[in-house]
């Protein structure tokens, strides 16, 4: 296709000959810009102007966490640190494959195994290791068939959520013309949860909504319900009919313990609750790029089980027909050994344990460095990847433009981006950033 100055300089041209065809020999013998040769009385000429079918398109805004590695990656300070990302970094700062998942894919190539398309709704030995790491090998959901797994799920109908910048499941709700509301959950003036009005909101409800909670490790606030309050929500979510929808991104990423992170889910099947959870494996098994994950769905039988199961096999076939492979193995190879298995979780356990000693670090060092007097043990409270530093907008632009550290604009920052040696600098960064800019 021609570059946009092309048209313009054809366009000046034909305004020219039509101003003054003989200034540029048209109509008489001679050079001139169109014909060598014999006279013509008149000169046709068709001017192709190249529009874009696209010119009403408008730019989008840049994403609110992946703009933030861009504009990471273009800053020359050497201080820099890109705390926006929910990746884990070595102490060195450095991505991590895990070596099962390297064990893993060595086991799939030496079986030599192919790429032949999945079935719908995916890997068999995939689709039954995953319930069983989410729900327990021993539940009665799985042992009984009323739970089933795919990959996807898409529905109508009314959602309640905490919604926060760059949410993708804000993103996703929105896109397919969801209705939702939001609950309160983020407490800023205690920088905790505000449980009585995440109650509160959750009560008001209109009956049988659907309920969107984080299983555990909350994104982006690192804030979850304690034992006792998981209870208390799992009472009013039945009482009010709703369905819960969980998020699990994080099941032994944020504690180090499977069982652990899991509880809140297997609470609300205990209750006997029609459930979907929704999984990935992109933190615990840091398959990242992989995207591999699954939706669970727990039916009160197991015949509304299939039935539930066979739409969504419908749904998903003219959408991605059946999910991709790869991932697929490495989990089910991982967490169907015992072996591998074993490894995974020793392996989970000190990952979550590096960004537990790097929470510590930056707490002992904000509690010793500010002397202000202000409380800084909500760092210690959160859990998992995430920390909500309670910086505003304006403090967080500031902890860029001043000391180089990207994050989020609503305060959010990534421990598993931050090294032990780089916590004295981030403390320094939060206390004047904190004290200084309103």
């Amino acid at each position: 296709m021609a570059s946009s100055v092309a048209p313009l300089a054809l366009s000046a041209s034909a305004a020219a000959i039509r101003e003054n065809p003989k200034r540029i020999g048209v109509g008489k013998r001679g050079d001139n810009l169109f014909f060598k040769g014999k006279a013509f009385g008149r000169v046709r000429m068709a001017v192709a102007v190249n529009v874009s079918r696209f010119e009403s398109v408008t730019m989008a805004p840049p994403d609110p966490i992946l703009g933030v590695s861009e504009a990471f990656k273009a800053d020359t300070s050497d201080v820099k640190l890109n705390l926006g990302v929910g990746a884990y970094r070595t102490e060195e700062l450095q991505p991590y494959v895990l070596n099962v998942v390297r064990k893993a894919e060595n086991l799939m190539l030496e079986r030599g195994e192919n790429k032949e398309y999945l079935p719908i709704e995916g890997l068999a030995a995939f689709n039954k290791v995953t319930a069983d790491l989410l729900f327990g090998a021993n539940n009665i959901v799985v042992q009984e068939g009323k739970s089933f797994r795919d990959w996807i799920t898409s529905f109508s109908c009314s959602i309640y959520t905490k919604i926060f910048s760059g949410c993708k499941s804000f993103n996703i709700i929105s896109h397919m013309g969801v209705p939702w509301s939001e609950y309160r959950y983020y407490d800023p003036r205690t920088v905790g949860l505000d449980f009585d009005g995440m109650l509160a909101d959750i009560k008001a409800a209109p009956d049988g909504s659907f309920v969107l909670l984080h299983g555990c490790a909350h994104n982006p606030t690192g804030i979850d319900p304690t034992p006792e309050q998981w209870n208390k929500l799992a009472d009013i979510i039945q009482d009010k009919n709703h369905i819960p929808f969980f998020d699990v991104a994080y099941q032994g990423f944020a504690s180090g313990s499977l069982d652990t992170d899991a509880y809140s889910v297997r609470l609300f099947v205990e209750r006997g609750l029609e459930l979907l959870v929704a999984q990935s494996y992109s933190k615990n098994l840091g398959l990242y790029a992989e995207r591999i994950g699954a939706i669970n769905v727990v039916c009160s039988s197991s015949d509304a089980a299939a039935r539930v199961k066979s739409q969504l096999k419908r749904l998903a076939r003219p959408m991605y027909s059946n999910p991709p492979v790869h991932g697929a193995r490495i989990v089910a190879n991982v967490v169907g050994d015992p072996t591998l298995f074993n490894e995974w979780k020793q392996e989970m356990e000190l990952m979550a344990g590096r960004i537990k000693n790097v929470r510590q670090r930056l707490f002992d060092y904000l509690s010793r460095k500010d002397k202000s007097g202000k409380d800084w043990s909500f760092i210690l409270k959160q859990i998992g990847m995430f920390s909500f530093t309670g910086l505003n907008k304006a403090q967080s632009e500031h902890m860029t433009n001043k000391w180089h550290v990207y994050m989020t604009k609503d305060g959010r920052i990534s421990l598993a981006g931050l090294s032990l040696s780089k916590c004295e600098y981030l403390a320094d960064a939060i206390i004047d950033s904190f004290h200084n800019v309103s």
